[in-house]
């Protein structure tokens, strides 16, 4: 699989993570990269940016005094409190798709519970085939391989069980997240997580899902698109702190095994109850898009399966299934429920 060419950014932080603390000579980095000065020194700034320490030594050169942590097996490892989840992780430095590459494992006989995860995507998948691409290091890319025991049609439901962990997740570190219908999470109003799920089934029963999940989570604003600035966030810009990938790594796998666990014990109830109270759009005004149609409604309630009631100005309701939904509400409006 095509992983992407590293970036300028990549490439001076793995040089001066191999120089071990010790400070490398401007002239010697750009020569040995085939990079110009100007693009060295962007490359050193963005880093900076990123949450790198790097000294520049008078006369001796940059020196890479601490870096963003890795998120790999060694890092995760001695964090897990799970008992299946997490204990077996691919990690990569780039990589096209985390969610790509666990379908892969997963078809190859990957166990349930094992990890794909990655510093840097460059061809991450949204709903709808949408396509977004990251910084190094700075935000977590997880794909989870599940191979739970239920018919296909209740497959939906797992979105469900993935958004509660993910959110619970986000909570945990301050973030006063909430779940848009039916797999982004959001905080005061703007985008901050993704879910994407992965199925091969048959007509009796599901072969695997693998769950992707996406968290902003040390991105500035300037690392953002500017199209996106004014929609989206990072737990960074909501907490005003640089949080350590694997830590939160380690915490989104606890949080998902201990619903999975209650979702196979208690059946979609109690999963659905707790999405119902992590929803930032029940009871507000939406907007919601469908391929041929688009129409405006309140978002009521979440059904039993997992389905959107909406309730239209008509006065009667509308269930939907999928579909893409915008919240109506001012951003001002939304608090932490």
């Amino acid at each position: 699989m095509h992983a992407g060419k590293p970036s300028a950014e990549e490439l001076v932080l793995a040089f001066l993570t191999e120089a071990e603390g010790e400070p490398v000579a401007p002239e010697a980095i750009a020569g040995k990269l085939d990079m110009l000065p100007a693009e060295l020194f962007r490359a050193v700034e963005s880093l900076r940016k990123r949450g790198c320490e790097i000294e520049a030594l008078p006369g001796r050169g940059y020196r890479l005094v601490a870096a963003p942590d890795r998120a790999g097996s060694a890092e995760i490892g001695p964090l897990l409190t799970t008992r299946e989840l997490g204990w077996a992780i691919h990690h990569h430095a780039v990589i096209g798709s985390t969610n790509d590459e666990a379908v892969s494992l997963a078809r190859d006989g990957a166990a349930h519970g094992e990890v794909v995860i990655a510093d840097r995507q460059t061809a991450g998948r949204g709903r709808r085939g949408r396509v977004w691409a990251s910084p190094p290091r700075v935000n977590l890319h997880l794909s989870a391989i599940l191979r739970p025991k239920l018919p296909p049609q209740r497959a939906p439901e797992l979105v469900a069980v993935v958004a509660v962990a993910a959110a619970e997740t986000l909570r945990d570190l301050g973030v006063s997240a909430g779940i848009k219908w039916p797999n982004d999470l959001e905080a005061e109003g703007r985008k901050i997580a993704g879910i994407l799920l992965d199925l091969s089934a048959d007509a009796g029963r599901i072969h695997f899902v693998v769950a992707g999940i996406g968290i902003n989570l040390n991105a500035t604003r300037d690392d953002l698109p500017e199209e996106l600035r004014g929609i989206a966030t990072s737990v960074r810009q909501e907490v005003g702190a640089i949080v350590s990938r694997a830590e939160v790594a380690a915490s989104l796998l606890a949080h998902l095994e201990t619903w999975l666990d209650r979702f196979e014990e208690e059946g979609f109830a109690p999963v659905r109850s707790r999405y119902r109270e992590l929803s930032s759009i029940l009871g507000h005004p939406v907007r919601l898009t469908e391929p041929d149609r688009t129409l405006d409604g309140i978002a009521e309630e979440i059904d039993e399966a997992g389905a959107l009631i909406v309730r239209l100005p008509d006065g009667g309701t509308e269930r939907f299934l999928s579909g893409d939904v915008t919240s109506l509400r001012k951003r001002t409006d939304v608090t932490d429920r």
